[in-house]
């Protein structure tokens, strides 16, 4: 069986930095496309940023220049480096897992919460 497990969200004051981290355990047909998504109440879940497995990477208009997406094949990990924090980027982030089959993964999410 699959886990994501995501660790690394907070309570940020605006322009601050925090860093997310996902790992992922158990069987899987590789590691193909890793990325993020967020959902802040009330709206729809949308994409932060995605690395394909050769290293090609997609950014949200919102978070570019702001986010950075890296990712650790050897430690199954995945990771977004959020500097200049904006309350509109409060929500619950989510870790997005496809492998090759193809089979879609999702972790349980963390709260990223930017308030004075």
């Amino acid at each position: 069986q699959v886990h994501l497990v995501e660790s690394g969200g907070g309570l940020v004051q605006p322009g601050g930095s925090l860093r997310l981290s996902c790992v992922v355990s158990g069987s899987m047909y590789g590691l193909n496309v890793m990325g993020w998504y967020r959902q802040a109440p009330g709206k729809q879940r949308e994409l932060v940023a995605t690395m394909s497995s050769s290293d090609t990477t997609t950014y949200a208009d919102s978070v570019k220049g702001r986010f950075t997406i890296s990712r650790d094949n050897a430690k199954r990990s995945v990771y977004l480096q959020m500097n200049s924090l904006k309350p509109e980027d409060t929500a619950v982030y989510y870790c997005n897992i496809r492998d090759w089959f193809p089979r879609e993964y999702w972790g349980q999410g963390t709260q990223v919460t930017v308030s004075s």
